[in-house]
């Protein structure tokens, strides 16, 4: 079982209620019943029974709750038996392939120098899928492209969208454009055929993957043009410019989650860190006075 789901699940029941349990693990009210569904589909019943007006727990509930508050200390102690409480703190941190391979090579060192004892748990994934993880209370800090506003995104800068085919490739000559894209859901890929269908150019998705070498390949092969930011060309690629027909494409917002309330040096000095990097880059652009959102509850 889930130790993060049992948890959610105690607090629940002794907070009696989503929201004061939500206060109490640094959680959103949305976060901490994601979770309780998450343990309620593994059990296959129902543990609380919600009204309008309170929380109580159900026959199974009741029968779980001795177990799961054993299975907590039980952890807590592994852990210190293991001396696993004094190897630093865990930080589990999302972004995507992209811009972990842009931004990683410069974090890490300058990261470790300053905590060596800090554990890193990296997952790259899209971006709409991180931030629904960060929502469930499964990474502490994510990197992503802003598809919709959310509570917890705080605004970084912005990145222009750009075209990318192979070296010696003319987009002109494809009477149908050919495009390696990554799945639905995906915002480059919104844009991109938002774009086209402004100009009636005559398009079709060639090849999908939700991986940066599914799309990365049949660029480089002359095969198909994409949409990237600048700091992502591959090696053999280049952007084309505006005047070789293609609409041009706007530009995303960068925004960082972190989690609410927790206040850890180490997890507060990732944050400086990562921030400081990103916005140090020459392809992103700083908001402007008055322009960072932090939506933080």
């Amino acid at each position: 079982m889930d130790t993060d789901l049992l948890r959610a699940f105690v607090t629940v029941a002794e907070c009696e209620g989503f929201s004061a349990a939500g206060k109490v693990l640094h959680r959103t009210q949305s976060a901490i019943s994601l979770q309780i569904k998450r343990l309620e589909d593994q059990m296959g019943k129902a543990l609380f029974q919600r009204t309008s007006r309170s929380v109580m727990l159900t026959a199974g509930g009741e029968r779980l709750l001795p177990y799961a508050r054993h299975m907590l200390k039980l952890e807590d102690e592994a852990r210190e038996a293991l001396g696993e409480l004094s190897r630093g703190e865990m930080i589990r941190f999302g972004t995507s392939e992209e811009q972990a391979a842009t931004y990683l090579p410069q974090l890490l060192p300058r990261y470790a120098e300053r905590y060596q004892a800090a554990r890193l748990e990296v997952q790259c994934d899209i971006s709409a899928s991180l931030v629904e993880a960060f929502q469930e209370g499964l990474l502490d800090v994510v990197l992503s492209i802003r598809h919709a506003p959310t509570q917890s995104g705080h605004l970084l800068g912005w990145e222009p969208m750009v075209w990318v085919v192979a070296e010696g490739c003319q987009p002109q000559a494809w009477d149908t454009l050919p495009l390696a894209l990554n799945p639905e859901g995906c915002i480059f890929r919104a844009h991109a055929l938002s774009a086209l269908g402004r100009e009636a150019r005559r398009w079709e998705t060639r090849y999908v993957s939700q991986s940066p070498t599914g799309i990365n390949l049949p660029v480089q092969a002359g095969l198909a043009v994409t949409v990237k930011t600048p700091r992502s060309v591959p090696a053999g690629c280049r952007i084309v410019g505006e005047e070789e027909g293609l609409p041009p494409l706007g530009q995303v917002e960068i925004e960082l989650h972190r989690r609410p309330g927790h206040t850890s040096e180490a997890l507060e000095a990732f944050c400086q860190e990562l921030e400081s990097i990103v916005t140090g880059e020459d392809t992103v652009a700083s908001p402007r006075p008055g322009e960072v959102l932090d939506r933080d509850e």
